[in-house]
């Protein structure tokens, strides 16, 4: 689902998404975007913010309160690019932040990445362990469900991938590059301070558990083996 007001950048999305083998509906209108995907969910919205009759951060806020929904990955694609506005983007549930002028090819990317993240496991394949406790941390893999001090969390699913990749690479440093290609999908030169910003909402959501997450300065972050070991 494209929900987009400028006419001519819907349709070079459009054309380059069928182009790229996806099916496209589109909308200019949040009230007209809502009642389609309420009414049968697409498999990822790109999303514009400012929108003829009202805001996309609405429409976001809307998506991942309803119960149909809250499960449909959110890109956010904007000329807002203030560090605040990702931010706050985040915060109501965005799964990805593009900001215009944008690479078609790359936004293409980006599509595919989130739905390929949104796929399944193949059966027979191994799976890591359903639950996993770390200090006061516990993460339920099985139920998509994080609790610290017996208190859940709520986490959108990309925040949730980023979690259990760090997690699953304990004490292993992680580059913003890779974490890009690993938890995003992206195999492109792009911005990273998108997983700064993520790194950044997600301490703030796990509170005490926050600090296990340790930046290397000048190289990326690792999840360290106790709060004691963080440096910032």
């Amino acid at each position: 689902m494209i929900v987009e007001d400028e006419p001519d950048l819907a349709r070079v999305v459009e054309f380059n998404l069928h182009q790229a083998g996806f099916d496209t509906v589109s909308f200019e209108r949040c009230k007209d975007a809502l009642a389609s995907a309420l009414a049968a969910p697409p498999d990822v919205v790109l999303l514009d913010l400012m929108l003829p009759d009202g805001s996309g951060m609405d429409v976001c806020r809307t998506l991942k309160a309803d119960a149909r929904t809250k499960h449909v990955p959110v890109i956010m694609v904007t000329a807002k690019g203030e560090e605040l506005d990702r931010v706050v983007g985040f915060e109501i549930g965005a799964d990805d932040y593009v900001v215009k002028p944008f690479s078609v090819r790359e936004l293409v990317l980006r599509v595919r990445a989130i739905l390929r993240r949104a796929e399944p496991a193949p059966d027979g394949a191994p799976a890591a362990s359903d639950l996993v406790h770390f200090g006061c941390l516990r993460v339920d893999r099985t139920a998509h469900r994080v609790f610290v001090d017996d208190d859940e969390v709520t986490l959108t699913a990309l925040e949730f991938r980023l979690l259990a990749t760090l997690l699953d690479r304990k004490n292993r440093v992680q580059s913003r590059d890779t974490l890009l290609e690993d938890v995003w999908g992206l195999r492109l030169q792009v911005e990273t301070r998108t997983v700064d910003t993520h790194i950044k909402r997600l301490r703030e959501k796990l509170g005490n558990a926050g600090a296990y997450i340790h930046t290397v300065r000048g190289v990326g972050y690792r999840f360290a083996d106790s709060p004691s070991d963080v440096e910032g």
